[in-house]
């Protein structure tokens, strides 16, 4: 499918992005607006991060991390748009779940100022941001998730407070239904997303929970077998007329592995997935979406199913890859709440591997022989893309933040990750699949 609007070559586009955060996600949006419109964006950081450092292409502008403080920085940035008599229309962004809740409960605030907020209504967001929710509107409509067991922590101050039983095998994933509920939790040990052996470590990290005062919800999920290239990676856009316009899906070949990161995908292949795509289309459609939303899912070895984890309100920390696959996502996001086009819906289909970590390292963590091939040759023919390597921002300073990176993330995957484990893991989805297979 094709766009049945023209392209606009100028460099001079009625558009200002204003991005909250400063990871590398946010240098991607930033390099996708100035690719598609020469336009400089303003970041509001909470710090300045490698990823941003030294950027010839944003604005910095540093603010706190409280409600109030992102959005007086929001409001001050507005003031000086007008001062400044820029014509440019301001476009309010950002890639973290809690942030995106601020945004669109300071909604009527900030297009008082001149904003355009381009996010579902909070309601909305606050009802699919959490996983439970999620699940649960992706059984009404006959998408497939793992098996779940919500554990619900709001009376868990209340000594005769139990968790539920937990029917599936050890081990299994844990995590916080709503991200934006976890945030401001603080214990020990405290991670994105927990692995659990058995049911000693799932008790204790209750007991951290409660101890914490976490009233939130948590949930307990079936450990899908295989490796990171059983993921993949969905990233749609939904119009104002609540049409999903833009698609895009990538294999997932290495996530993140440390903590604070884990799950976020550090290598992927844009391909088209088709039934997956077409299943984010409807979930998008049937709630009601308006604006980005990010899905993870998973392939089950066991029985050739995908499954979804989880939506993410937000357009997602690896966007540049939608660029890499021949959409930039700025140019549908503008013509929807810039300049009122309608767009004929588009997928994304470039063939691209999207990689932040060493080629070689790259190579060495992808042990199926044909994908590890596939990853060889894309390579060789340069079909490869770095987000934060764009030849217009290459000073040195961010020369030196990318090739300090590479090096680091060797140490934190032989840390985190090293191959033995990903040999187990790959070893366990093989014979899974062996078995399927016979069966």
């Amino acid at each position: 499918m094709s766009t049945t609007v023209s392209r606009r070559e100028t460099t001079d586009a009625p558009v200002r992005p204003v991005i909250v955060g400063s990871d590398i996600g946010v240098y991607g949006l930033a390099r996708s607006f100035h690719e598609r419109y020469g336009v400089r964006s303003t970041v509001a950081a909470f710090a300045e991060p490698g990823p941003i450092v030294g950027s010839a292409i944003i604005d910095l502008t540093l603010c706190g991390t409280s409600a109030e403080e992102i959005i007086g920085t929001l409001v001050r940035i507005a003031d000086q748009h007008r001062t400044a008599a820029r014509r440019e229309r301001l476009v309010a962004l950002t890639n973290m779940d809690w942030v995106v809740r601020i945004l669109a409960h300071h909604r009527s605030e900030l297009e008082a100022v001149g904003y355009v907020v381009p996010f579902a209504d909070t309601a909305l967001i606050d009802r699919i941001s959490d996983k439970a929710e999620f699940a649960a509107a992706c059984t009404e409509l006959g998408i497939p998730v793992p098996g779940t067991v919500i554990q619900d922590f709001a009376n868990a101050a209340d000594p005769a407070w139990a968790p539920l039983p937990v029917s599936f095998p050890f081990p299994v994933i844990a995590k916080p239904a709503s991200s934006a509920d976890y945030h401001e939790v603080r214990f020990a040990g405290k991670k994105k997303i927990f692995e659990i052996a058995d049911q000693a470590e799932l008790d204790r990290l209750y007991a951290s929970l409660r101890g914490a005062g976490f009233q939130g919800r948590f949930l307990v999920q079936e450990m899908i077998p295989g490796d990171d290239t059983q993921m993949r990676s969905v990233t749609a856009y939904a119009d104002t007329s609540g049409r999903v316009t833009l698609r895009c899906s990538a294999r997932v070949l290495l996530e993140e592995r440390t903590p604070a990161a884990r799950g976020n995908p550090s290598a992927m292949i844009v391909e088209r997935i088709d039934p997956i795509l077409d299943a984010a289309q409807r979930l998008l459609e049937h709630t009601g979406w308006r604006g980005f939303a990010n899905f993870d899912v998973k392939l089950d070895p066991r029985d050739g199913v995908f499954k979804f984890f989880e939506q993410n309100p937000r357009i997602g920390r690896n966007n540049y890859y939608l660029t890499a696959g021949g959409q930039n996502p700025t140019e549908v996001l503008v013509d929807d709440v810039v300049h009122g086009i309608r767009r004929a819906p588009v997928t994304a289909e470039r063939e691209v591997l999207y990689c932040v970590v060493p080629h070689s390292l790259l190579r060495r963590y992808v042990l199926d022989p044909v994908l590890n091939a596939r990853v060889v040759r894309l390579m060789k023919s340069g079909k490869t893309v770095h987000p934060l390597r764009y030849k217009a921002d290459a000073g040195w300073r961010r020369r030196l933040y990318i090739l300090t990176a590479l090096v680091n993330h060797v140490r934190k995957y032989r840390e985190f990750y090293p191959v033995e484990a990903l040999r187990k893991n790959h070893a366990a989805n093989a014979s899974v699949s062996v078995s399927r297979e016979a069966a």
